[in-house]
């Protein structure tokens, strides 16, 4: 009787150890989830929490007043469903002159943002004594506001460029830049590609500066000249660059609205209108807030679009490359 009793006990005693021993690493296991969750939400909380008041509220609401004829003023909202799509695409004229005017406009400084940016950047990663200051001076540009920036060169294009214009009798100089639709529209391509160039310059600069030497070197002594250097070894390599200058080029390209408030306003005659200029007048000069949610929600859509098809494109070709 006496072993049988020592036998539970010992088994008793086995168990509870067995158990406290299994309770601890499940234990240990537990509070190390909730410390990282702890550090998570400490972290993430705060900044999940404004990019969800800043962002994302603002953003399904305005899905909303989409639907809607709110005049952005008063209390009263009334449901209008898809009226002002329809309205959009078949009577709103200016909206869609908007719309293509701003296409044109982004095809154009991304093609020449990203061609002096580049160039720029071939500039000064060359052995040259001021390419330091070079960089400089070419990002100080993107340093400006793109108001302060606009009234600058409204200033230069009024008044600097008439000047010149008496002074050189020079035809260039003497063009009213702001007051004829297509000089007005080549003074916000020169004031944008003016500004952005030297920020995808950097860009540039940090991709040519990781391009291997000694493919370079080897090239070179194949007999390759410089522009075959370029073509087949240093443009692919610069490729994923070429796909971040793209991206953020088309971006700001589409969303421009500084520069073309301050320069022209949308004039002469709102023939330099942008899209979210257009935008803007609909919905807090004119006060069709609903129409112009409306339109921004499918500019959302469109550059959302755009710019997803090109990083698709682009990552293809580095691939292939």
């Amino acid at each position: 009787m006496n072993n049988e009793n020592n036998l539970q006990e010992q088994n008793r005693s086995n168990i509870v150890t067995i158990n406290r021993n299994t309770k601890k690493p499940v234990t240990t296991a537990k509070k190390k989830r909730l410390k990282n969750v702890g550090l998570f939400t400490l972290f993430v909380g705060p900044v999940f929490l404004a990019f969800t008041i800043i962002v994302l509220v603002p953003f399904f609401t305005g899905i909303y007043y989409s639907f809607t004829d709110w005049n952005g003023i008063t209390g009263q909202i009334k449901w209008v469903g898809l009226d002002n799509f329809k309205y959009l695409f078949t009577e709103d004229k200016q909206f869609q002159e908007s719309f293509l005017l701003t296409t044109k406009y982004t095809i154009v400084a991304i093609v020449l943002t990203n061609l002096i940016g580049f160039g720029l950047a071939l500039l000064v990663t060359q052995m040259l004594k001021t390419r330091n200051i070079l960089r400089t001076v070419f990002f100080m540009p993107n340093l400006l506001g793109g108001l302060l920036l606009g009234f600058i060169w409204q200033f230069i294009f009024v008044r600097g460029f008439a000047s010149l214009g008496e002074l050189t009798g020079i035809p260039l100089f003497e063009l009213a830049w702001l007051g004829d639709a297509n000089t007005a529209f080549w003074g916000i391509v020169i004031v944008s590609v003016w500004q952005g160039a030297g920020y995808i310059m950097i860009i540039y600069i940090a991709a040519l500066q990781n391009v291997p030497q000694e493919l370079i070197e080897a090239a070179k002594i194949d007999g390759a000249n410089k522009w075959q250097i370029l073509r087949h070894i240093t443009m692919p390599l610069v490729a994923p660059a070429v796909t971040i200058c793209l991206f953020l080029t088309t971006a700001s390209s589409f969303k421009i609205f500084d520069a073309n408030l301050s320069l022209t306003n949308g004039g002469p005659f709102k023939s330099t209108e942008m899209l979210a200029l257009n935008i803007y007048t609909e919905a807090f000069v004119n006060n069709r807030y609903g129409i112009g949610e409306a339109k921004a929600l499918i500019f959302f859509l469109v550059v959302a679009t755009i710019s997803v098809l090109q990083v698709t494109l682009s990552k293809k070709k580095e691939v292939e490359s």
